[in-house]
């Protein structure tokens, strides 16, 4: 049994049971969710350990507990935080969605992508999922070589016409955009104007004083999960055939989607948190994921809602739905957000959000005005339902 720490209010017990069921039945190693109803929070849990080795028994030592404002690398889960920073500047005037993304980075056009437009970017119809030669993280994390490699690809299909998931170039597609149109970093942007001024623990880039104090305990590492107890009664993932045999192929679209970078970067390496990636090593709390999906769509404490109406049905209205060229299944996308199907359960039919590869989710679903955000460092072999999060959300659905 673990213990499980922090508050639900009344109503909300469902997804205290839930959460501990993770860690029994599961394979859940240390996580913590929280929801937002309406600009209040109602659900605020966290247990588990935050270490690797320690939390595992591998070096003998004593276990590492997940504590109250302990962040987690949240990987794709970080393309949702990023999406609002285009869109808040389009709800400013400063960005038009339908302009050539050539208007604001002319080596763009190269290779056939001068009709790619701002909106294509966010709704993964650009064309770019893959790169003909991978980067070292390295590179990957240098602020100039991903831009230079998506602006000089040739697209996979022609831009517009279709859709697959960029589970890689979304980080440099959408920095880059975000540095040609403000002069500053998608990172900068996100501390300034969003973290910063709702008092969130969420980093597009770990800045050195959060850095030390994650080397202090702060930050949990990214481990894989134990091995459930009791053979069998833990995860199991059964993807359909053509989803396992695409991930096998070294030459599909899928394999070289997520193979952009390459090998794969160390996700605990400092040098990798501290690069702005706004496609994969955004670092947060679960709080502070609900938190600013509740900001996306109403007022939380004070502070206005972030997402005029307009902006707000911008973010949900399908741009890109059916077969996805990478993931090889059905997926639907607004600009920037995953939306709710039988790919990606959200809470409800308009609710809009981003899941992370292995575990983390999070949302808003405005019609209830509930917002959600969990997060884990137990990576388990999934893209988009990880069973751990469907079932706190299922116990959430049950709350309203």
């Amino acid at each position: 049994m673990v213990d499980v720490h922090g508050t639900v209010e009344a109503g909300y017990e469902p997804v205290r049971d839930a959460f501990a069921a993770n860690f029994a039945r599961r394979g859940e190693r240390g996580a913590a969710v929280a929801a937002y109803r309406h600009g209040r929070k109602v659900v605020d849990l966290w247990a588990g350990d935050r270490d690797g080795a320690a939390a595992a028994g591998d070096d003998g030592g004593p276990r590492a507990p997940w504590e109250e404002g302990t962040a987690q690398v949240v990987r794709s889960a970080t393309k949702g935080v990023a999406a609002v920073v285009p869109l808040l500047l389009h709800q400013r005037g400063q960005l038009d969605l339908d302009a050539p993304v050539g208007t604001y980075w002319p080596e763009y056009k190269a290779a056939g992508k001068e009709r790619t437009l701002v909106r294509h970017l966010l709704s993964h119809r650009a064309g770019v999922p893959v790169l003909d030669t991978p980067l070292t993280p390295a590179e990957a994390a240098d602020g100039v070589s991903g831009p230079a490699a998506v602006a000089a690809q040739a697209p996979a299909w022609a831009p517009g016409t279709d859709h697959g998931y960029h589970a890689q170039t979304f980080s440099w597609l959408l920095a880059e955009l975000v540095l040609r149109v403000t002069g500053r970093s998608i990172g900068t942007f996100v501390a300034e104007e969003i973290a910063g001024p709702l008092g969130l623990d969420l980093w597009i880039g770990l800045p050195e004083a959060e850095a030390a104090r994650g080397r202090a305990g702060r930050l949990a590492e990214i481990t894989p999960p134990p091995a459930p107890a009791g053979g069998g009664a833990g995860l199991k993932v059964r993807p359909k055939r053509a989803v396992a045999e695409a991930y096998e192929d070294p030459t599909s679209l899928t394999r070289r989607a997520f193979a952009a970078i390459t090998p794969h970067a160390d996700e605990n390496d400092p040098a990798f948190r501290a690069a702005e990636l706004p496609g994969s090593n955004g670092i947060a709390t679960a709080r502070s994921l609900a938190r600013l999906y509740a900001a996306l769509i109403g007022p939380v404490d004070g502070h206005p809602r972030l997402f005029a109406p307009a902006t707000l049905t911008l973010a949900r209205t399908e741009e890109s739905a059916g077969p996805d060229r990478t993931l090889v299944a059905p997926s639907r996308f607004g600009l920037g957000y995953m939306l709710h199907g039988p790919a990606a359960p959200l809470l409800a039919p308009g609710s809009f959000g981003h899941p992370g590869r292995g575990g983390a989710l999070a949302f808003a679903d405005p019609e209830s005005g509930t917002s959600f955000g969990y997060v884990t460092n137990g990576m388990q072999k999934n893209v988009t339902a990880d069973p751990r999060a469907q079932a706190l959300v299922r116990a959430l659905r049950t709350t309203l």
